[in-house]
């Protein structure tokens, strides 16, 4: 399963940053994460399984769901609920498995951009403050319009 130059050097960051953290990137690993990064819409577990058959002709669901759940442990992936899909989340340095991640949705076109923004992980946390809550993790999902397609 051939991936783009860009894809293949964020799949050697990955590796790294697993090797770092004590833990393996297998080869079916690889190419769910692969196969995620290369796309530029978020992607659903059925339709990784489905790309998986095309080399995997024995993958099942449990394949997948299994090594969706340890990219997603480990920071590699963020499930959008919204969309029960995944979209991959490889930084430039090794961040925090559970750093905070905003994404912003387009409705019409489907395309999704992550932010890492700490004044509204902050806000979140002040919010939750107020009222007796804590904060041990959240992902926020914003629906919209992008530029291109507000502008087209």
């Amino acid at each position: 399963m051939g991936f783009t130059p860009r894809t293949e050097t964020l799949l050697d960051r990955a590796s790294v940053m697993c090797e770092s953290r004590g833990v393996k990137l297998t080869e079916l690993r690889r190419q769910v994460l692969g196969l995620i990064l290369d796309r530029d819409a978020p992607t659903g577990a059925y339709d990784l399984l489905d790309q998986l058959r095309s080399t995997r002709h024995g993958a099942a669901p449990p394949t997948v769901y299994r090594a969706l759940e340890f990219l997603q442990e480990h920071g590699l992936v963020h499930k959008l609920e919204r969309l029960s899909a995944f979209v991959g989340c490889i930084a430039e340095e090794d961040h925090d498995h559970d750093h905070a991640a905003q994404f912003f949705i387009c409705r019409s076109c489907g395309k999704v951009i992550e932010l890492e923004d700490h004044e509204l992980a902050h806000a979140l946390a002040d919010a939750a403050k107020r009222v007796g809550f804590t904060v041990g993790k959240a992902t926020i999902e914003a629906e919209g319009q992008c530029a291109a397609c507000r502008a087209g």
